[in-house]
């Protein structure tokens, strides 16, 4: 049938995409700011373990690759920043869930846009908030004894920025083919935990067996800690002791990283027929 004289044609063009992908990122940001028990919460799971683990471990916490003068507190800082992005980014994935339950994702699923776009306001919203909550952090930095400068900031907000993206990217892989919400928090919590633990986070990553060198080193979220350290402590000796890799060589594997698993994520949703 003809349209109508008159009749507005569909929008279409990257311009019609662009509004698309802004309209579902800032429907993640909303729902974020809205709920303040979620803030909160941000801010005190990293305030615990800080106090707990930063204490308890720093009690008994003793190696030859952490220069003396150094608290434990100070090593794991930098580890608890990535943790927070990690969770946050991976955990941000299972709104897609939530969605097809109450029949959102479907709506968007068969409207007139590209499900490029979709998962790029997903993306967009999930690393948003993860990089918003470890922002947050900066400013436990002070009781730590860690000081930052503006270069310094705006480095960690980079990292953190691209590992959230990457890390929404990889759960949304998986929540596309997730049937409820429990399966998804055990299988992501199977994934999560040995990406966490495994870089370097709350032990350093020098005079390790090899199978778990090896592990180290295909863990991305290993190069996110690293940057994330290098940052944290651009120009003292403990940078010079624990990091292992220079700043931009981190970044660039981040972003390969981020690559792969934003392409997963949209041939993933390219393949839905819901």
């Amino acid at each position: 049938m003809p349209p109508q004289p008159g009749a507005a044609a569909p929008s279409t063009g990257w311009h019609h995409e662009l509004r698309a992908a802004y309209a579902i990122w800032l429907r993640e940001l909303i729902r974020f700011v809205s709920e303040r028990a979620r803030i909160l919460g941000a801010l005190g799971q990293p305030l615990i373990y800080l106090a707990i683990m930063g204490t308890g471990f720093g009690a008994t916490f003793r190696s030859s690759a952490v220069p003396r003068g150094f608290s434990y507190l100070e090593f794991m800082y930098p580890g608890v920043l990535g943790m927070t992005v990690l969770f946050t980014a991976i955990f941000s994935a299972i709104s897609i869930i939530w969605d097809r339950e109450f029949g959102f994702l479907k709506e968007i699923l068969v409207a007139p846009v590209a499900r490029g776009s979709i998962v790029a306001g997903k993306v967009a919203g999930g690393a948003t908030v993860a990089t918003l909550q470890g922002v947050m952090l900066l400013i436990l930095a002070p009781l730590v004894g860690v000081h930052l400068g503006l270069v310094q900031i705006a480095g960690i907000a980079l990292v953190m920025l691209l590992v959230a993206a990457s890390l929404t990217s990889f759960g949304l892989v998986i929540a596309s083919r997730m049937q409820t919400m429990e399966g998804f928090q055990v299988v992501m919590n199977f994934l999560v935990l040995p990406l966490w633990l495994l870089s370097g986070a709350f032990f350093p990553l020098r005079g390790l067996p090899l199978w778990m060198t090896v592990l180290t080193r295909i863990d991305p979220l290993t190069y996110a800690v690293d940057a994330l350290r290098g940052m944290v402590y651009a120009g003292s000796p403990l940078a010079q002791a624990l990091v292992a890799h220079p700043y931009r060589l981190n970044v660039a594997i981040i972003v390969l990283f981020l690559a792969v698993m934003l392409t997963a994520a949209i041939v993933t949703f390219k393949s839905r027929e819901d």
